[in-house]
């Protein structure tokens, strides 16, 4: 049945139902996700990477060979470039005089097939070691200040928002995290503010109004705090020269609430 097939699928509750990519999908998925990594992954970790696999790449390709739409409502614009369109501008043109659909079927696996390995090979390879890069520095989070609102990275650029998230969620963490503080590719540090789960542009807690726009001696003025690079006009992110200044100015945002 339907819904059999899709509790088969795995742990999530998947709604659309499955095109024969989707089908061969469930089928053959870990089978060859362990053939791409070139080893046999944890069944847990396999069960992990699956899943992501089919919700960040294969659900898509279901959805629109099914003619589902990803919307109710009509979008505020167009996106004109997702795999299924790329595929499909691979087709021989209505008026092409000499048609060659077999070399152009060829192109369509090679874009597929790249496409759906470079997804496995993110998520094994760059996505799944940074939750414990996330999973530590949340563990750690009264160690950098007492409300535990605040963590830091050493590094940036590790994909972290999603992983916060769940993590927060597996560890019931209250209050959750408002700022991550990291060092960015010039050794300066950075305070990106926790956006709000599935809204994007709206922050946990923004910092001050009366910071943002600001920079360098205007910014340290106006916060008290020494050595400030900058603080985006929307709120989101502030930059330091150091991380005590990072910190500093998340501790004194916290404060201002």
């Amino acid at each position: 049945t339907f819904d059999g097939t899709m509790q088969s699928l795995g742990t999530l509750n998947y709604q659309i139902k499955l095109s024969s990519a989707g089908l061969v999908y469930l089928h053959y998925g870990r089978r060859v996700i362990n053939e791409i990594v070139g080893k046999q992954l944890q069944s847990s970790l396999l069960d992990l990477i699956y899943d992501k696999v089919y919700e960040n790449f294969v659900e898509e390709i279901d959805a629109i060979d099914n003619g589902i739409s990803q919307n109710e409502e009509v979008g505020k614009y167009l996106i004109t470039t997702s795999i299924s369109a790329r595929v499909s501008h691979l087709n021989p043109p209505w008026n092409c005089k000499e048609p060659l659909p077999e070399i152009e079927f060829k192109k369509a696996m090679n874009l597929v097939g790249s496409e759906f390995k470079d997804k496995i090979l993110y998520f094994c390879n760059v996505w799944y070691p940074a939750r414990e890069i996330v999973e530590t520095a949340i563990k750690n989070r009264y160690q950098i200040h007492e409300s535990g609102e605040i963590i830091v990275f050493q590094n940036g650029g590790c994909p972290w928002k999603e992983h916060l998230y769940n993590i927060e969620a597996k560890l019931e963490v209250d209050p959750t995290i408002k700022y991550v503080l990291y060092a960015d590719m010039n050794n300066n540090w950075r305070v990106q503010c926790v956006p709000e789960r599935h809204k994007r542009f709206e922050n946990r807690l923004s910092l001050p109004q009366d910071w943002r726009g600001l920079r360098e001696d205007d910014l340290s003025k106006a916060s008290g705090i020494t050595d400030c690079i900058f603080v985006h006009m929307g709120g989101f992110i502030g930059g330091n020269k150091t991380l005590n200044g990072a910190l500093e100015m998340a501790v004194k945002a916290l404060n201002l609430r």
